[in-house]
């Protein structure tokens, strides 16, 4: 099994990316050039697109499934309906620093971080942080999704790892916390543009992400760690999401950037969302 990520390729609207032995071509409409390598295209395995509808190009070349480690996580991949296939690579980055930074502070302090992941998908960043040692909530609206991430964490042997799985509307599960006492050392939360809750509740991220932020401060222990708050939302710019999480810490470490599917050294970087967070002193 070959068990890397990689872009291979972007331009004209799409993206090349190769999943283990897997090759993919989906839009991408960030990609704006025009393509470096042509010739590169001609090797994907299969295609989708949402020309007229929502069409996969060669669907029956694809296993039913297949895993692939992406940086230090074994995800299983499947391709959807939607053009999904069960991970965005373009946090690969944010994973790592996560398990480091978790299993830093857990060294420091001699006790399991306590991290929670919202909006969590697929559970790269729960496994992650799983792997340095914390106790992980995963919560996420779909059961499917959470059934999948738990799949993953099998994958991984951490199945018997301390790690809640909640499917639940992140604002009602927040509030039930916060009622509760229950505090975490980390949080990340990838809120979507557009989605809706366990029982259909709709989440806007114009109309709810201010809600989420205060609540998420409040579930936040006395000593703790950081916050990471990532999107895909357009004018949702890494400064903007830096100034929201300014609201909440006057004191502590701000950064910020875009996060980038990324190839060999001639392959063009391909930003496809933002990130910011507030690391704690």
């Amino acid at each position: 099994m070959n068990y890397e990520y990689e872009l291979l390729d972007s331009g004209d609207g799409k993206k090349l990316e190769r999943y283990g032995d897997i090759i993919l071509e989906r839009p991408c409409a960030q990609a704006v050039w025009a393509p470096r390598n042509p010739k590169a295209w001609k090797n994907a395995t299969a295609s989708f697109d949402r020309v007229g509808g929502l069409n996969w190009e060669g669907r029956r070349e694809l296993p039913e499934s297949w895993n692939v480690e992406i940086a230090g996580v074994v995800m299983k991949l499947s391709a959807t309906d939607f053009g999904h296939i069960g991970v965005f690579p373009e946090t690969r980055a944010l994973w790592e620093w996560i398990r480091s930074t978790l299993a830093a502070r857990k060294e420091q302090t001699g006790r399991e971080p306590r991290f929670l992941n919202l909006f969590a998908y697929s559970g790269g960043a729960t496994l992650a942080a799983a792997q340095a040692g914390a106790a992980c909530c995963h919560l996420d609206a779909s059961k499917g999704m959470v059934d999948w991430a738990r799949e993953n964490a099998a994958l991984n042997d951490l199945q018997d790892a301390p790690i809640r799985w909640i499917v639940d509307d992140v604002i009602k599960f927040l509030r039930r916390e916060v009622k509760r006492g229950n505090q975490y050392d980390g949080v990340l939360l990838d809120p979507p543009s557009f989605g809706r809750g366990k029982k259909g509740e709709l989440y806007k991220i114009e109309d709810q992400l201010i809600t989420t932020l205060d609540l998420v401060h409040e579930v936040l222990s006395d000593d703790p760690a950081f916050v990471l708050l990532t999107s895909h939302t357009p004018g949702f710019s890494p400064i903007v999401l830096k100034n929201l999480l300014r609201q909440y810490h006057e004191t502590g470490t701000f950064e910020r950037g875009e996060m980038l599917l990324t190839g060999a050294a001639d392959v063009n970087e391909l930003p496809n969302g933002n990130w910011a967070r507030w690391i704690a002193n």
